[in-house]
């Protein structure tokens, strides 16, 4: 049913490319690609995410941020957001991927917003991974 898969947050350096990486390896069947709604273009992933993702066996050093069109939104079948504010900058672009945009913690309890960890310390990333881990999973188990 879901068979591409979006993940979007701003600039596409620091949780997109994470959470993308993760969803692939676990569904390796599936085409997920990520991007950002105010991205970095060109910038390659945030070092502290890339260190974080090849301690859990991901390999994003590859990545390149992109700029989230609605070309892409109306291509996936399921897009992914951080936060209600990026649902809503979705649903503003592309009325009609409504529907399909949901928060890729909409799984965990309390539903949080995933912060942006940007220019923040390393133990914010580490937080963010860890948040990412738990929602990704959640994903998999329903996917």
């Amino acid at each position: 049913m879901f068979n591409r898969i979006l993940v979007l947050c701003t600039g596409n350096i620091c949780r997109s490319p994470v959470a993308e990486a993760m969803l692939q390896a676990g569904l390796p069947g599936k085409k997920v690609e990520s991007a950002g709604l105010g991205a970095l273009v060109d910038h390659p992933a945030d070092s502290i995410a890339q260190e974080l993702a090849t301690q859990a066996g991901l390999d994003i050093g590859q990545h390149r941020a992109r700029q989230a069109t609605t070309e892409m939104f109306r291509r996936a079948d399921l897009i992914l957001v951080m936060s209600w504010g990026q649902k809503a900058q979705v649903t503003e672009l592309d009325p009609s991927s409504n529907g399909k945009t949901l928060l890729i913690s909409r799984w965990l309890d309390d539903q949080p917003d995933i912060p942006d960890p940007y220019k923040k310390s390393r133990e914010a990333f580490v937080h963010v991974h860890k948040r990412l881990e738990e929602a990704v999973y959640a994903w998999l188990l329903r996917l």
